[in-house]
């Protein structure tokens, strides 16, 4: 099992950055993919970005290519997500979570974390 606690959430301005953590416990994390999603009021939940965490390979979406970078820290056991050029349509509650890779799915979630952007 693996417990997920985020931190980092706020208001920004346009154009800011931040810097969301994802504090990762259990045990095998090497056995996992972690993901980092989104959902906006009256939208579908998204995933933006995800990390194997045994050799930190990554892909993205296309809505946060370029702007969003997914690492993680194995010594620390923690998930981040780096935001850069930050738009009021990246405003929404943030997650992150974990899946067995190639189970294609995500069994653990964390509480999420509200970012607000604002214009």
């Amino acid at each position: 099992q693996v417990q997920l606690v985020e931190s980092g959430g706020g208001l920004v301005q346009a154009g800011g950055s931040l810097r969301l953590s994802c504090a990762a416990s259990g045990r095998f994390l090497s056995n996992y993919v972690m993901g980092w999603f989104r959902q906006a009021p009256g939208k579908e939940r998204e995933l933006l970005a995800r990390i194997r965490w045994s050799d930190s390979s990554t892909d993205y979406s296309d809505s946060v290519k370029g702007r969003f970078t997914i690492s993680r820290n194995s010594v620390r056991n923690t998930l981040y997500l780096q935001m850069n050029s930050l738009k009021p349509e990246d405003t929404a509650v943030y997650y992150c979570a974990a899946g067995l890779v190639g189970a294609d799915k995500y069994d653990y979630w964390g509480q999420g974390t509200q970012v607000t952007v604002s214009s």
